[in-house]
């Protein structure tokens, strides 16, 4: 039962009877869609849910949609925060207990149970972003809630003018956020990777964690998601098919999953959720002949960044080192002469060549 008078409206001085106050909860549901999930428990044992405007020691003021309402504090039990809010936009599942960010990392991992591909997918889908460049479109992934994403070397190769598309989950489906201020951390062509940031983040990001290779096996289940020929969000499955296939000098997994065109940078997922590679490389006209880089590779990247950090006087490449100048006489060094010892009669030798005695 709520006394007389603790609750006022912005506009004019409201009494709740019993029954009233049961229309004010169901107010917070406008449209059939939930404003917030905050409840203000009162001392009489009622609650009321709504989105907390203000709260301090004179007042709580509670936005129910249909009507903006004020508590006295002194009528206030307890209040609940909704926990969703805490969490950064996007993420559809709360983060793990077992969430691990080290020092100088700044990729997650995490302690994550096997689900469904359909679980997953919803889960780790928004952390998925569009690679854009004039050369090209392809996919990525953010790895921290700053901004920080992994994509392939070939999709931005050349190129400095790139725009991000992340796809965020809202009320009515999935929305596109274009960012075109982001910064090239590094490249290294050799592995085919890039390190980007986008600058210009208001909120945090949904993101993804990275697995251990060592928990990758042959004929384990795997999907991908990317961004196939334009097509947004795309989602695969395959096997693996090996681990650890030879190609041209480096080391890929090679997986039944399609990878096609714009799916280049994108996450390769185990069925918890863990990103075990970049999905690089497929042959168009081979189906389930389709490859990816290791997470481990991807690992020693993002730790050793600053070895391939991006220089702007050469777009094309990290740091390079010069090779040294080779020889300019072309014709064959003169052969070396072996000094010979003469006896100069005393006992004492020396030096043909006239060194000292």
């Amino acid at each position: 039962m709520i006394t007389r008078g603790c609750i006022y409206s912005t506009r004019r001085s409201i009494a709740l009877s019993a029954g009233l106050l049961l229309v004010c909860m169901a107010a917070v549901c406008v449209c059939g869609r939930t404003l917030a999930a905050d409840r203000v428990v009162l001392k009489g044992g009622a609650e009321i849910k709504g989105k907390i405007l203000k709260s301090d020691s004179r007042m709580v003021v509670v936005d129910l949609g249909a009507e903006v309402v004020r508590l006295r504090r002194s009528d206030v039990a307890k209040i609940l925060k909704d926990s969703a809010a805490t969490q950064p936009s996007g993420r559809a599942e709360t983060r793990p207990s077992g969430e691990v960010a080290a020092k100088g990392r700044i990729y997650r991992t995490a302690a994550l149970k096997p689900g469904t591909i359909e679980a997953k997918a919803k889960s780790f889908g928004q952390a998925v972003v569009m690679v854009n460049s004039p050369g090209g479109q392809g996919s990525g992934f953010l790895i921290s809630p700053d901004g920080y994403l992994i994509t392939n070397y070939h999709v931005i190769a050349g190129e400095t003018r790139i725009k991000i598309t992340v796809f965020r989950q809202g009320e009515r489906g999935f929305g596109q956020e274009y960012y075109k201020k982001v910064k090239i951390i590094a490249l290294n062509p050799y592995s085919d990777l890039a390190l980007l940031k986008i600058e210009e983040a208001d909120k945090p990001f949904a993101y993804a964690y990275l697995g251990d290779i060592k928990d990758v096996t042959d004929g384990r289940q795997v999907f991908a998601i990317g961004n196939p020929m334009g097509l947004t969000r795309t989602v695969s499955q395959g096997i693996v098919s090996t681990k650890n296939r030879n190609y041209q000098g480096q080391i890929y997994i090679q997986t039944t999953t399609d990878i096609n065109p714009g799916n280049s940078g994108g996450p390769l997922f185990n069925l918890k959720g863990e990103i075990i590679g970049v999905t690089s490389m497929g042959y168009v006209y081979l189906g389930g002949l389709n490859f990816a880089i290791p997470v481990d590779v991807v690992k020693r990247f993002i730790e050793n960044r600053q070895a391939f950090a991006y220089d702007e006087d050469n777009p094309n490449s990290g740091v390079r080192y010069l090779q040294p100048a080779g020889r300019v006489n072309k014709k064959s060094p003169p052969r070396g002469k072996i000094p010979t010892l003469e006896n100069n009669g005393d006992g004492e030798t020396s030096k043909k060549n006239g060194s000292k005695k």
